[in-house]
C-alpha cells in the first residue's frame, strides 16, 4: 500500500526527512512512501484526518493546538526527528555575550511564516523577566524580507532559520546572538498520523519508524559535507556549500534526535510556552499527544 507522507514545507532544519528518502531507508522497510507537499501547514492535519494523506512531518505545537480545540482530538506523533528549536537571533552588530535583557530596545522581526518561533522566544523572554513590551516588534514580513532590512540596517536583529543565518554570517552582514537549540529540547518536528491508522497498520508505522532510525544513524555518523552531497537534489537553488555548512551547524548545536524516542521535556516545554503566551489554554499530557511505543521498540532492536 502506497503511504502518503506530507512534507510541511521545504526547509533546511528537515533535512533528515530528505535523506530518508535519499537512503532509501522506506524502501528498505518494504515501504512504498510518498513525498507530497502540503498547500497550507496549517491544514496538514486536517489533510491526515480526510484520509488524503496517511503520515505528516510538523511541529507538535498543530497538536497541541487541536487538543487544545477538541479533547477528544485523533491525532498522534509517532516519532521525533527535531528536538531542538533551529531557529537564530542574527543580530546587525556583534554581540558575544548576548543576553535575553539585550532585545529591550531594539528593533527585533520576528518569524511571521509559522508561529512556533514565536511562541517560542517570548517564553524566553518571560523566563529571563523581559517585557517584550519594551522591544520594538517589527510589522510581520517574510523572513527573506527581514533578512534584507537587516542588510540595509532597517532592523537591530531578526529571527531566522537556515540558510538566511548562514549567509548573513558568510557575508559579515549578521551576526548570531542566540542559538535557540542552546536553551535545551523543545519538541519541533515529529512523526504525526491518526490513532486510527496507528491502530490498523502497526506494522506500517513500526517499519517507517524503523526507516527513521536508521537514518538518523546515517547523520550521526556523517559529517556535513556529505550530508549535503545525499540531499543536494533537495535544495537545487543552494550552493553545495552553503548546504553543507547549514547542515554542519545544525549538527553542531545538536538540533536532531539521535534515536525517534520524543524527549518528554521537550515537548513539555513546548506546551508551557504556548499556555504562557496564550496561544492555549489546556494542559494535556505527554500521552495524549504522543505514542512513543514503535520508537521505544526499534531502539531496543537497535538498526536492521
Amino acid at each position: 500500500m502506497p503511504i502518503t507522507l506530507i512534507e510541511n514545507f521545504r526547509a533546511v532544519f528537515y533535512a533528515p526527512y530528505y535523506a530518508a528518502f535519499a537512503l532509501d531507508a522506506f524502501k528498505a522497510q518494504g515501504l512504498d512512501v510518498r513525498l507530497q507537499s502540503s498547500t497550507d501547514p496549517s491544514k496538514t492535519l486536517a489533510t491526515l484526518q480526510s484520509g488524503a494523506g496517511q503520515v505528516s512531518w510538523g511541529g507538535p505545537m498543530r497538536l497541541l493546538h487541536a487538543i487544545n480545540d477538541n479533547p477528544a482530538s485523533n491525532l498522534v506523533s509517532f516519532c521525533e526527528v527535531v528536538s531542538h528549536d533551529p531557529f537564530y537571533l542574527i543580530g546587525r552588530m556583534a554581540n558575544p555575550t548576548f543576553r535575553m535583557t539585550d532585545l529591550a530596545g531594539q528593533r527585533l522581526a520576528v518569524v511571521s511564516e509559522v508561529p512556533t518561533p514565536w511562541y517560542c522566544l517570548q517564553y524566553d523572554l518571560k523566563l529571563a523577566g523581559v517585557d517584550k513590551a519594551t522591544i520594538k516588534l517589527a510589522p510581520g514580513r517574510t523572513m527573506a524580507e527581514n533578512t534584507e532590512l537587516l542588510r540595509a540596517g532597517e532592523l537591530d536583529v531578526i529571527q531566522v532559520f537556515e540558510p538566511f543565518a548562514q549567509q548573513l554570517l558568510a557575508e559579515g552582514a549578521g551576526h548570531r546572538w542566540y542559538t535557540a537549540a542552546s536553551r535545551g529540547p523543545a519538541t519541533y518536528t515529529t512523526l504525526n498520523t491518526t490513532r486510527e491508522f496507528m491502530a490498523r497498520e502497526p506494522q506500517t508505522v513500526l517499519a517507517m519508524t524503523r526507516a527513521i532510525y536508521r537514518m538518523q544513524q546515517w547523520i550521526a555518523a556523517h559529517d556535513g559535507a556529505a550530508f549535503a552531497l545525499l540531499i543536494a537534489g533537495y535544495f537545487p537553488d543552494m550552493p553545495q556549500a552553503t548546504l553543507a555548512a547549514c547542515l554542519t551547524g545544525y549538527k553542531t548545536t545538536g538540533i536532531w534526535n539521535t534515536n525517534p524516542v520524543q524527549r518528554r521535556a521537550g515537548l513539555e516545554w513546548l506546551r508551557e510556552a504556548m499556555i504562557s503566551c496564550g496561544a492555549i489554554n489546556a494542559r494535556p499530557a505527554f500521552e495524549d499527544v504522543s505514542d512513543m511505543r514503535f520508537a521505544e521498540q526499534v531502539v531496543r532492536e537497535g538498526v536492521r
